[in-house]
């Protein structure tokens, strides 16, 4: 799958990478041969940032069982495991998920509420404090973010830390008590944080502008340096469904022709 046409929407007001129409990502399960009671695991080649995005969007349209391949195509080989060489695709699913299930805030509910909430930007340390901006034509954060870098998440081996260590990372953010907010510089690699939240049972909600739908209103305050700053407020955060793990280790998974990675 795509992202910038099958996992995102038209860059614009919401950002580099805002959400699809739902029509959108259903379309795209359907071509992947989703039927109905599937159980999905998505991958991509490591470790794992836009594959999160997969199972944040699928998840939010409404799809009740998606995991994420720990480490990714990489794994997968590094695991022994076969990868599928038959060139033909699946037939096309009938797949036809219906509700929201991942919880999204907008950029004038953390105006108006950023206080009340934990916001986390996960954005490499240089970019936030400002120091440097690569990709966004204003260098920056949101007033009030904390900086938990997304590379945190994960080992040496690029697979999400064991829980403990996870838990002990988030330690803060657990220890605050307050409803939990995440963003990045499109809405992409913040949802790989989401999926770390989810593992040790935190519930936290997308900012799917992130930086790069923050700055396209020149009214909106920007910060800079490393010390997060007090001034904004909270949006009312529904908390996610808990669930089963999300996060699947290669060995985990049936090596036959419906599961291997294509």
């Amino acid at each position: 799958m795509d992202l910038d046409t099958e996992l995102a929407g038209p860059p614009g007001a919401g950002g580099r990478h805002p959400l699809p129409d739902p029509g959108v990502a259903i379309g795209a399960l359907r071509r992947a041969g989703v039927r109905q009671g599937t159980s999905v695991v998505v991958y991509d080649d490591g470790p794992g940032l836009v594959a999160t995005r997969a199972w944040w969007l699928f998840r939010h349209v409404g799809l009740g069982d998606v995991r994420v391949l720990d480490g990714g195509y990489a794994a997968w080989v590094a695991a022994g495991l076969p990868p599928a060489v038959d060139p033909s695709g699946p037939p096309p699913g009938d797949v036809c998920p219906q509700g929201t299930d991942m919880p999204t805030v907008s950029a004038d509910a953390i105006l108006a509420h950023g206080d009340e909430v934990t916001l986390i930007d996960v954005r490499a340390p240089e970019r936030f404090r400002g120091d440097v901006e690569p990709v966004d034509p204003v260098a920056g954060h949101i007033p009030g973010a904390v900086n938990l870098p997304t590379t945190g998440n994960l080992d040496e081996d690029g697979r999400f830390l064991a829980e403990e260590l996870l838990r002990e990372r988030f330690a803060s953010v657990v220890a605050a008590g307050r409803p939990v907010v995440v963003y990045c510089g499109s809405g992409v690699n913040a949802t790989h944080t989401i999926l770390a939240l989810h593992e040790i049972g935190v519930p936290a909600a997308l900012y799917p502008g992130s930086w790069s739908g923050w700055i396209t209103d020149p009214s909106r305050p920007v910060a800079t340096g490393a010390e997060p700053e007090v001034g904004i407020r909270s949006a009312g955060v529904s908390p996610v469904r808990g669930g089963r793990r999300s996060v699947e280790t290669p060995g985990t998974i049936p090596a036959d022709e419906d599961t291997a990675p294509r």
